[in-house]
């Protein structure tokens, strides 16, 4: 076995070290929250006999360790198990709520990926220009703001001034691709503001580093054009690291959605979270939150198995 394959052997037995032990966590959380479950559920009217059969029901009767296995079990059988306020299947709520947090992100990403990339790009190219500064200064803007204010913002201006947009991001299986794309154009635009600074600024300092390296220097000696010397030298061996950063703001456009989500009453995981939350609908929180946890765990693993397939001294052993 190679030195590259051991690596990224290494990695993705970290990522599912990680996911257990995150997912150990959560329940520990949940665990140590105050207050009775099924008496909170119930009511102060309940019986105690009534409070004792429901959690038997619930199987809160058991030590903590055996629930935790049971759960875990059922999630490698896909059975999150039911949820406590409506008594529907967690694995029927999630398909649904899962697709919409995935077309949000998905919308997001094909427009942020480009322009950030686009805008580090320009902003090496024409270092310290008034294009530059511009770039920096309106990304830094953009992510001094936190993304219920940039949310409330674009709100303010685009929907009650001006109303080009609809305020909530109501969209079902009725209506139409482009009417989905209307509706969540502001959640989307919310993202996109706060991903892209983020991947420009990194994208930008990535390429500036490696325009330091002696190669470069003997690229231009050569007479070879700026943009060439990007393009072709400079961007590829700056890739390890945009793959990360550009992994790292696509995991945020699943998991960092929750604000948005709620700010413009979009029905995906985020808000369904909230929700889970607020009626203690604990079987709901844990599968939200394992997937959330899976999914910015994988991103990363992948982003740092590109990288070393990236590398040419990883991929030949010196």
């Amino acid at each position: 076995m190679s030195r590259l394959q051991k690596l990224v052997l290494g990695r993705l037995f970290l990522g599912i070290l990680t996911l257990f032990i995150v997912s150990a966590l959560m329940f520990i959380g949940i665990e140590l929250l105050p207050g009775d479950l099924a008496q909170q559920i119930l009511g102060q009217s309940a019986t105690p006999e009534t409070v004792a059969a429901f959690r038997a029901e619930l199987g809160l009767d058991q030590p903590p360790y055996v629930r935790y296995l049971d759960w875990l079990g059922g999630v490698f059988r896909g059975d999150f198990g039911t949820s406590l306020a409506s008594r529907r299947s967690v694995a029927d709520l999630l398909g649904t709520r899962l697709a919409n947090t995935m077309f949000l992100a998905v919308y997001a990403a094909v427009i942020a990926v480009p322009i950030a990339l686009t805008l580090g790009l320009l902003a090496a190219l024409w270092r310290n220009t008034a294009f530059d500064r511009g770039v920096n200064l309106g990304a830094l803007s953009a992510i001094s703001m936190p993304e219920f204010f940039v949310a409330y913002v674009l709100i303010l201006f685009l929907s009650i001034r001006f109303g080009l947009f609809p305020t909530l991001a109501r969209i079902d299986e009725a209506s139409s691709l482009g009417d989905a794309l209307y509706r969540t154009f502001l959640p989307a635009l919310t993202l996109i503001l706060v991903v892209v600074a983020h991947m420009m600024r990194m994208t930008r300092a990535a390429i500036i580093n490696v325009l330091a390296a002696p190669y470069i220097e003997m690229a231009r000696l050569k007479g070879v054009p700026r943009w060439r010397i990007i393009v072709r030298h400079a961007l590829p061996n700056a890739l390890a690291p945009i793959v990360n950063v550009v992994a790292l703001n696509l995991a945020y456009l699943i998991v960092g959605v929750v604000v948005v989500e709620v700010v413009f009453s979009y029905p995906g995981l985020g808000q369904l979270l909230v929700d889970a939350v607020s009626s203690r609908d604990f079987p709901v929180v844990q599968a939200v939150g394992l997937f959330f946890a899976a999914v910015y765990i994988t991103l990363n693993v992948l982003a740092d198995v590109i990288s070393m397939i990236s590398n040419p001294r990883l991929r030949h052993g010196r």
